[in-house]
C-alpha cells in the first residue's frame, strides 16, 4: 500500500490492528472514504473502493482540527 503524507512523505504507518470505518450515513454506498485510528495516534484516510490504494495519514492534532471544522460547519457552502 502506498502512503501520501504531505508532512512526511516517507512515513510508513503501522497498520497492525487498524480498524477501517466509514460513516454510518454512507448507507452501504461503495464510494466513500474510510478512516482508521493507528497505533501511534495518527489517523489514516483511504477510498473505500480502493483499500489497497493510496491513503493519507494525518496527525491526531490535524484530524482533531478537521473534525472541529466539520462540527463548526466551516466547510458549508450556500
Amino acid at each position: 500500500m502506498s502512503t501520501d503524507n504531505p508532512a512526511n512523505p516517507t512515513l510508513s504507518p503501522d497498520l497492525t490492528g487498524a480498524v477501517w470505518r466509514k460513516s454510518s450515513h454512507s448507507n452501504g454506498a461503495a464510494n466513500c472514504v474510510e478512516v482508521a485510528l493507528l497505533t501511534d495516534g495518527s489517523v489514516a484516510v483511504r477510498h473505500s473502493r480502493r483499500p489497497d490504494g493510496t491513503m493519507i495519514v494525518y496527525s491526531r492534532s490535524e484530524w482533531a482540527a478537521f473534525v472541529a471544522g466539520v462540527k463548526d460547519e466551516e466547510f458549508e457552502t450556500d
